[in-house]
């Protein structure tokens, strides 16, 4: 019997492990921290090896097969030792997908993805398809793969989870844009962090489908270099395409084989111009999924925003305040920043992850009224923006930030957490940093 060791007890590993269970392997799970209370149930339910609190050389390294926990680096010593004795270190998605026949309509990108699957998930949900959503979004995919059927799956996949893939392929791939992320996990080389993200590609087949935005610079530099045998299905604002999904006055209009639909701009559910991005990107996709035109245009006006992503939480005095704390790069704070027609209170900071800043000072010299900041080291926010706001104070909890926030709006104001940063600092994550912002919002 071959032996699977799962490195990483949260979601994630715990989906693989019952799954590795369910096809009949010796299975080991080890955390080199606690793992929480849910994910020990069902360890225990499925009758799984396990260790908490640290990690066992000796049990790790008998392994036939690792799969890895995208939150663990590759440069992590146990890994390193992993592949230097020719262990091959997989990720849940790579294992899941062995044993899964379903359709993959699979999701990544630096900003987006999240809207972008949810909206998808959704929009096959509405045409009556049997659907799971998985990957970073939702449960376990191995684990739905291992206790459920189904027909279909719209999987977020984060470039961490594609690192650990090698004979993955999606049926219909999606690239959202690509700006500078994670760097510190690719050796701040952009290059890496790409060539990650278009892992997504490597095996797909020509009646596949590949996604992207044409207007997305980094994308498109790399695109010629990889080789891609996918139809191409390119969405813009700035073009007019024959095959894709373009902007024509006040409506988008998808082009897919013989077929023409649009929808006008006033009825999208999810306003903004990023939002617009992320409407082209899953029309296309369920378009290439055979969704009706009136399933579309229906499922797109009728969606509802997701939590922690530009989502409204009260107006209290005249003032909006908006929950962005899935923003966590630069790139998102930028969406969030110029989608804003009010004079903007912004909330911002956390663990930089090698952000440059200066993208965003002109948007922030036109739109900010006063900069609060939530993190434990704000000193580079200070550098970049304290010239162009009169106001920039600092905070340490979320109740802080929301207090120090209303005092200096004013009616009329907006005030907008996007913090542009990971959430490690003062938060579990980015849902903990969202849901503390809106019960301080929810208590003043």
């Amino acid at each position: 019997m071959a032996r699977i060791v799962i490195l990483g007890g949260a979601e994630s590993g715990v989906g693989a492990a019952v799954l590795a269970k369910v096809k009949g392997f010796e299975v080991f799970l080890s955390d080199s921290g606690k793992i929480k209370d849910e994910y020990l149930a069902t360890l225990k339910k499925w009758g799984i090896d396990y260790e908490e609190g640290g990690h066992s050389e000796d049990l790790i390294l008998s392994a036939d097969e690792v799969i890895k926990s995208p939150g663990i680096p590759s440069s992590a010593q146990i890994i390193r030792r992993l592949e230097e004795q020719g262990t091959k270190v997989i990720s849940e998605i790579e294992f899941a997908a062995r044993y899964d026949k379903a359709k993959k309509i699979c999701i990544t990108g630096s900003n987006g993805k999240t809207t972008t699957t949810s909206l998808l998930y959704y929009l096959l949900k509405q045409a009556g398809l049997n659907v799971g959503l998985g990957g970073n979004i939702g449960k376990s995919y191995a684990y739905q793969v291992a206790t459920e059927e189904h027909d279909y799956y719209v999987l977020e996949i984060s470039s961490f989870q594609l690192d650990g893939c090698y004979d993955f392929r999606p049926d219909i791939a999606i690239i959202t844009n690509i700006t500078p992320d994670h760097l510190d996990r690719y050796d701040h080389k952009l290059e890496n962090y790409v060539k990650a993200k278009f892992r997504i590609t490597r095996n797909l087949r020509p009646e596949d489908c590949f996604i992207f935005d044409s207007d997305d610079q980094i994308t498109i530099g790399h695109l010629d270099q990889i080789v891609v045998h996918a139809k191409q299905l390119p969405f813009t604002q700035k073009d007019t395409l024959s095959q894709g999904a373009y902007l024509k006055q006040d409506e988008i209009v998808v082009n897919y084989d013989q077929e023409q639909s649009t929808i006008c701009l006033k009825d999208l559910a999810l306003q903004g111009k990023h939002n617009i991005y992320n409407s082209m990107a899953a029309a296309l996709a369920a378009k290439a999924a055979g969704i009706s035109n009136s399933v579309i245009r229906e499922a797109l006006k009728s969606f509802q925003p997701i939590e922690h992503r530009l989502e409204p939480v009260r107006e209290l005095d005249g003032v909006l305040y908006i929950n962005d704390s899935k923003a966590t790069n630069v790139d998102s704070a930028w969406y969030a920043l110029d989608c804003q027609s009010r004079p903007i209170i912004w909330i911002v900071g956390g663990t930089d992850k090698g952000n440059d800043y200066s993208v965003l000072r002109e948007l922030v010299k036109d739109k900010v009224k006063a900069i609060v900041c939530l993190g434990v080291d704000n000193a580079k926010i200070h550098a970049a923006f304290e010239d162009l706001t009169k106001t920039i104070c600092d905070t340490t909890s979320a109740e802080e930030a929301v207090k120090r926030a209303r005092e200096l709006a004013e009616k009329g104001d907006v005030v907008l957490l996007s913090p542009c940063c990971a959430s490690f600092d003062l938060f579990k994550n980015y849902e903990d940093r969202g849901e503390q912002f809106k019960e301080a919002v929810r208590n003043l």
